[in-house]
């Protein structure tokens, strides 16, 4: 028996939880230098760990989670996510103008955070079920459409815009990834453009609409809402090759740029690593990014394809959004940067994703 747990552990995928672990220990690094000078803030690296070592152990757990059983209960993790996001609305804590916590005694959950993965799950199921081997037509998505617009608007309603969104993001990738006709994505491309414009006027509250308008123009209102973008980009190009050096971040130690903590940990990174520290961050996403891939083409199960291509979708997305809106390249939307960003719920669901990886990878050779 314990020559079988030996090698058990040796066919155990560690790939997924050393990269989360190697960013997160440069993530931690940078959130003690964005905040070592902040009392405000000053110490908020420990509770930081605390919440990557209770993430990481729930990660570990589902890694030892076989997919048959994901399959079998996808629909029921969906549903009790949705029942959460309701929940929220009517029970959730109010903070910073929006309603989207559920307080647990001295613990606070994001259902939003969560409801990424559980859309992931039940998407692939539906998607499973049809023949992979045919492409999709419209009357295709009425069903998933529904199972991805439903939390991504009880999302927006609280509101969050910025994951609401992401939740249709991977919805998106999702539909790509199952071969979707390209007369068919004409067709959603010419209707998002209009259904674009007309959420634009209609849809959107004056303070997301002048996040658009910021970002065409941050200089138009530099002391106001623009403030953010043009401290983050003076972060970004004081940097210059090589960086200031650590704890060296004039933006964050002089507390110009808000939220450095946050949205805004990859500016502090930039400002002290310079282009060739950012680079290396970039590259050890790409290389946890290029791991999903591999994975989905490497499993047994269509069914866990799709999974792992949502699951990487997840990181994609939060990825690019947070790096392009710290450069200007996007309107600011609040997206943690994964294991960098402080936050518990974002790093709960950042372990979830990668137990699940790892109990898909694992599922080739022990289950």
């Amino acid at each position: 028996m314990f020559a079988d747990s030996i090698e058990y552990f040796k066919k155990y995928d560690y790939s997924f939880l050393g990269l989360a672990l190697t960013i997160f220990v440069l993530g931690v690094l940078n959130l003690y230098s964005a905040t070592h000078s902040n009392p405000s803030l000053e110490g908020i690296y420990k509770t930081q760990i605390f919440y990557f070592f209770i993430s990481m152990m729930i990660g570990v757990i589902v890694s030892f989670i076989n997919p048959k059983n994901l399959f079998r209960y996808s629909y029921i993790i969906y549903g009790f996510n949705i029942f959460l996001l309701i929940l929220v609305l009517v029970l959730g804590k109010i903070g910073m103008g929006a309603q989207r916590w559920l307080v647990l005694g001295p613990f606070r959950l994001q259902p939003s955070e969560l409801m990424k993965i559980s859309t992931v799950l039940a998407l692939a199921r539906w998607f499973c079920k049809a023949n992979p081997e045919r492409g999709l037509v419209l009357k295709d998505l009425i069903f998933p459409s529904f199972i991805a617009f439903i939390p991504a608007i009880l999302i927006i309603i609280q509101p969050d815009l910025g994951t609401g969104l992401l939740i249709l993001l991977i919805y998106a990738v999702l539909v790509y990834y199952r071969k979707l006709h390209w007369k068919s994505i004409t067709i959603l491309a010419f209707i998002g453009l209009i259904s674009g414009g007309v959420m634009y006027k209609y849809g959107l509250k004056e303070y997301q609409r002048k996040r658009i308008q910021t970002f065409i123009n941050p200089y138009a209102d530099a002391k106001g809402s623009g403030y953010n973008a043009i401290q983050s980009e003076i972060a970004i190009g004081s940097g210059r090759l090589f960086g200031k050096g650590y704890m060296k971040s004039s933006q964050g130690a002089l507390a110009f740029l808000p939220e450095n903590h946050t949205d805004f940990v990859f500016s502090i990174f930039n400002e002290e690593h310079g282009f060739i520290g950012a680079l290396f961050l970039i590259v050890l996403y790409l290389i946890l990014l290029l791991r999903f891939i591999w994975l989905s083409t490497a499993v047994l199960h269509f069914y866990e394809s799709i999974v792992v291509i949502g699951l990487m979708s997840i990181f994609f997305w939060h990825t690019l959004v947070n790096m392009s809106m710290v450069m200007g390249l996007m309107p600011v939307v609040g997206l943690p940067l994964p294991f960098m960003s402080y936050g518990g719920s974002s790093l709960l669901t950042f372990g979830v994703v990668i137990g699940l990886a790892t109990s898909i990878s694992n599922s080739r050779n022990l289950f």
